[in-house]
């Protein structure tokens, strides 16, 4: 059986830029350890499958595998397959514009994708994220938190941020460090992390510092997965989504809207940036809207 496939770039403008994803369509077939086969074999942060939707309401259905496991969301993937499935299946315009509502079943439920379309321009969506069901806790043992990251207590904080975790489909510890002088000597360490990150059930730790290298970005991150056979990621939406309710709670946002552009990847040589919108009502985070753009790179066919 032969199945078409098409590599993107995603949350980057350019080519060889932001997170690679691997979009496989017509997967109906597939068993899930098929899935999981290909995915190791394309061994990128992330692979998705597209399938048929059980809704006639909904555009497809997608699962999403790392090299070593399934995941019920997760951020690059939604958009990259949004806003491929609208290339594909949106008739060109006169004036080359063309938007779109593609709606995706995942594990986690639907979620839709806005998709705008531009002649010589790469693809731009923005999804609302899955809302947390948890509140943010405290992450205590400050030595071994920052050995298991390669860093030094004092280089872990900054204002009043302080490392926190957030439960949900896919678990994030946030940690905050110093300056952008920290963030590039950070380094797992296997026998620390363990103790401090895996047996608490974190799937990826989130590193991040107000200090950027852009002018525009108001947040620098790094992301680390090793238990999900991720060592780095160059972009990852769920985690900035997850972000959001640690800038609410650190920077005590009043109501209204708010934007952030996080560039990430930069010191993998794969800049990204994401863009989180947050709304704020009555002191809360009502909604969380993660944006990017995405760039086919490469396609062909698999024999499976």
């Amino acid at each position: 059986m032969a199945l078409s496939y098409y590599i993107l770039d995603v949350f980057t403008e350019r080519p060889f830029g932001g997170n690679p994803l691997a979009v496989v369509l017509e997967a109906d077939h597939l068993s899930s350890a098929d899935m999981q086969t290909i995915a190791r074999e394309f061994n990128l942060s992330e692979t998705a499958f597209v399938l048929t939707p059980t809704s006639a309401g909904h555009t497809a259905r997608i699962r999403i595998f790392t090299p070593t496991r399934e995941l019920a969301f997760a951020g690059h993937p939604t958009l990259g397959a949004a806003t491929l499935l609208a290339e594909l299946r949106m008739q060109p315009q006169l004036n080359g514009e063309r938007d779109a509502i593609i709606a995706l079943e995942e594990e986690i439920g639907s979620v839709r994708v806005g998709v705008r379309l531009r002649s010589q321009a790469a693809a731009y969506g923005e999804f609302d994220a899955p809302k947390a069901t948890q509140a943010l806790e405290p992450l205590s043992e400050p030595e071994e938190i920052s050995a298991a990251v390669g860093l030094i207590p004092t280089e872990v904080g900054f204002e009043n941020h302080k490392p926190t975790l957030l439960r949900g489909s896919n678990t994030f510890a946030f940690m905050p460090v110093a300056n952008l002088a920290a963030m590039s000597k950070v380094k797992v360490g296997p026998l620390h992390w363990t103790r401090a990150f895996t047996s608490r059930g974190v799937h990826g730790v989130y590193i991040y510092t107000r200090q950027s290298v852009r002018v525009q970005s108001a947040f620098h991150a790094r992301m680390f997965a090793p238990d999900l056979g991720v060592p780095e990621d160059p972009a990852t939406g769920s985690a900035a989504a997850g972000f959001a309710y640690v800038i609410n709670e650190f920077d005590d946002l009043p109501d209204g809207t708010h934007k952030r552009a996080i560039e990430q990847g930069i010191e993998m040589g794969r800049p990204s940036t994401i863009t989180l919108a947050m709304t704020i009502a009555r002191g809360k985070l009502e909604t969380v809207r993660i944006g990017g753009h995405a760039i086919r790179v490469a396609e062909g066919t698999l024999n499976v």
